[in-house]
């Protein structure tokens, strides 16, 4: 009886594995992301990539730099990229000039500005009236750097038109280049770039703000209306995936975390950039999860309005999709 028994489980087990469908394995769905900028600001997401957790989604993910918003918006709407990282204004302009499949964020990365003001000498007692009558290399009209940038002069009751020359003609992810060819007293610069003109001597970092202009809806990931709704499980399994890595980031060192992330910086020295990270981490950078809320969307469209870059106000709902995050969330 026990031969028989185990004559017949063998012959089960073999006719379940001659079964073609029980041998497949599901293929990797290609997602095509374009970034802002490429910057130890968005930490969680390149521990997401080097820790594998998109790859453990069964996502393989293409990254491309866009260098600006503007950019990366155009390459989301001609169908270039599948999701875009950028400042969620991008989606405001875009929607506001009439859209018909309008580009919805849906998950919020950053919620603080990652840039920094820097000086051609160091200024240990620097006052933001100190910036009267200076030239700054700021950045692109209607971006998020240069709009933060504004709002923080007001808030110290300078006029950005006429108490200071800011140049907003220089490309971004060119400025620092430009300031250390003589261009301008003082630029605002993201990281590693800041660092960089540091370590050159070529200027110093006086201020930063993100802790200046408290905390702001800086960066979020968007896609097509049509994206969204024709491929909910793929946008899940990506918000899972950046979850992860806003999880990793909650529990571990800046020194951790800069030797995850360090493949993706090979042009920075470790030192460097546990130095960066940590500049991030304290000054609470990451949100604990994704959820875009409304307050801060409304919070965002202030500051679009202060700089005089919106028409008119935008409701929350039509932008802003929080499903994927909530859902991420509660992994």
């Amino acid at each position: 009886m026990k031969r028989k028994s185990t004559a017949l489980f063998l012959g089960l087990l073999m006719m379940l594995c001659s079964i073609p469908v029980c041998a497949k394995t599901e293929e990797p769905v290609q997602v095509t992301l374009n970034e802002v900028a490429h910057s130890i600001f968005y930490a969680p997401q390149y521990v997401a990539i080097e820790n594998g957790y998109f790859a453990e989604e069964g996502i393989d993910l293409t990254l491309v730099t866009g260098f600006g918003a503007d950019k990366v918006m155009t390459a989301v709407i001609s169908g270039e990229a599948d999701i875009g990282f950028m400042g969620a204004e991008a989606s405001i302009y875009a929607y506001q000039e009439g859209a018909n499949n309008p580009v919805i964020n849906f998950a919020q990365l950053t919620q603080r500005a990652g840039n920094f003001l820097v000086a051609r000498e160091e200024m240990p007692d620097f006052q933001w009236e100190d910036l009267k009558g200076a030239k700054v290399l700021g950045g692109r009209k209607g971006g998020m750097p240069e709009m933060v940038f504004e709002y923080i002069l007001k808030q110290h009751g300078i006029n950005p038109e006429k108490d200071l020359g800011i140049d907003q003609s220089i490309d971004f992810g060119s400025t620092a280049a430009a300031f250390s060819g003589g261009q301008g007293d003082f630029s605002v610069e993201f990281e590693p770039a800041a660092t960089a003109l540091e370590q050159e001597g070529a200027g110093y970092v006086v201020a930063s703000l993100g802790v200046e202009s408290g905390y702001v809806p800086y960066t979020s990931y968007s896609a097509k209306s049509s994206y969204i709704r024709d491929n909910p499980e793929i946008l899940q399994k990506f918000t899972n995936a950046l979850q992860k890595g806003m999880d990793f980031v909650q529990t571990h060192s800046p020194e951790e975390i800069a030797a995850v992330i360090a493949p993706q910086f090979t042009e920075t020295d470790a030192e460097t950039l546990t130095a960066i990270v940590t500049r991030y981490y304290e000054q609470d950078t990451w949100k604990e999860n994704l959820i875009f809320q409304e307050e801060s969307f409304e919070l965002l469209q202030d500051i679009l309005e202060d700089a005089g870059e919106l028409k008119e106000r935008t409701e929350y709902a039509a932008l802003v999709n929080t499903g994927f995050a909530e859902k991420a969330a509660e992994k």
